[in-house]
């Protein structure tokens, strides 16, 4: 299987009066994996649809292979499609199931058999061809559905919340699969999700949508570390927030005041700013440290801590901050680390690394 590059090129979608994507321009390389990220409402499966053909765009271009198929119907796009409910046929075997693409496609018999097989046994279901899918779990039904979007070698993959409907282990464990299987066939892949950490798992890139826009795009650690935007900052993962003043640059450091006295230092702020400037302070709950109060040192917010929740590998301590609004500060630090010396309704430090700020302009300040 050889992937073949996708071009969007600013693609909208009107229904009626009501925008569901907006001026989208997003290039997939051959071979890539592409998550497309966003909330619901985002536009996220209105723009795969149009990728696939199910909908024209009201606007803009899609170029599959370098050829442009935006006016093409699905059948002649030669796109793999996973759906969340697997969408097989009740009355045919999983062998069936997945000969069917060749099938239409008036393969020979002797040459469907083989494809099927092996294709049966790259997605570990050789020994269950000859079962219906009633007989199958929901984890072996994603399998057959996958298999059968494989198996006529289309240069690209669609997939729209494909491990939507299963448990989180089993999610977690094909996950993996998927992206191992992908990687050894070479297709391009664009799957849509709203799990972040599906996305983060999984993808080359993730492409985060709100509003019908995509808002960022890049490498899942560029998203985490470096989001450009509150939106994504707090779709990506846990972060706090607290509203902040920009009081300008000393010793080489960007200078933040929250509330009347706490001053923090922050290494990158992004956007050139203006003293006095309104902020928003995002940070990331594993990146922060919890200490007794007067002795967090420099970079430190105080607040009383309302409660410490036992999250498995983690404890999650939260602190209500002395600082304008009193936000509720997440503090994620390793399991036993500090047990015991913390307790509900003491005074404490919250530490911030300046490396670790990230510094967003509220909009119209």
């Amino acid at each position: 299987m050889i992937g073949a590059p996708v071009h969007i090129i600013n693609a909208c979608k009107q229904y009626g009066a009501f925008s569901a994507v907006t001026d989208v321009s997003l290039e997939v390389a051959a071979g890539e994996f592409v998550s497309i990220l966003g909330p619901s409402g985002s536009g996220k499966t209105s723009l795969l649809t149009m990728i696939a053909g199910f909908e024209l765009p009201s606007a803009g271009q899609i170029v599959i292979g370098g050829r442009d198929v935006t006016r093409l119907a699905p059948n002649h796009r030669n796109i793999g499609m996973v759906f969340q409910r697997y969408a097989l046929f009740p009355h045919m075997t999983i062998a069936e199931n997945v000969a069917f693409p060749l099938k239409m496609r008036k393969v020979a018999r002797a040459e469907r058999d083989r494809r099927v097989a092996e294709t049966l046994d790259l997605v570990q279901l050789a020994t269950l061809a000859s079962r219906y899918p009633h007989q199958l779990s929901g984890g072996q039904q994603q399998r057959v559905a996958l298999a059968r979007a494989i198996v006529f070698e289309p240069p690209v993959l669609l997939m729209d919340e494909p491990l939507g409907a299963l448990d989180k282990k089993l999610r977690e464990a094909l996950q993996l699969e998927i992206k191992q299987l992908q990687k050894r066939l070479g297709a391009t892949v664009i799957y849509v999700t709203h799990d972040q950490e599906e996305a983060l798992t999984m993808s080359d890139r993730v492409a985060v949508m709100a509003g019908g826009q995509i808002v960022q795009a890049g490498s899942p650690s560029a998203l985490y570390g470096r989001p450009q935007t509150p939106f994504v900052a707090d779709f990506i993962g846990r972060m706090s927030f607290a509203e902040a003043i920009y009081l300008g640059i000393c010793d080489g450091a960007h200078v933040v005041r929250l509330g009347e006295s706490v001053v923090l230092q922050a290494a990158d702020v992004g956007e050139p700013l203006s003293p006095g400037a309104r902020l928003r302070i995002a940070m990331r709950p594993e990146r922060l440290v919890l200490a007794e109060h007067g002795k967090g040192g420099r970079n430190s917010i105080p607040g009383t801590l309302e409660a410490s929740v036992f999250a498995g590998a983690f404890d999650l301590h939260l602190v209500r901050a002395e600082t304008d609004g009193n936000p509720l500060l997440q503090v994620q630090m390793p399991a036993e680390t500090g047990r015991g010396a913390f307790a509900a309704g003491m005074r404490v430090d919250v530490v911030a690394d300046p490396q670790n700020l990230h510094v967003f302009e509220l909009a119209g300040a």
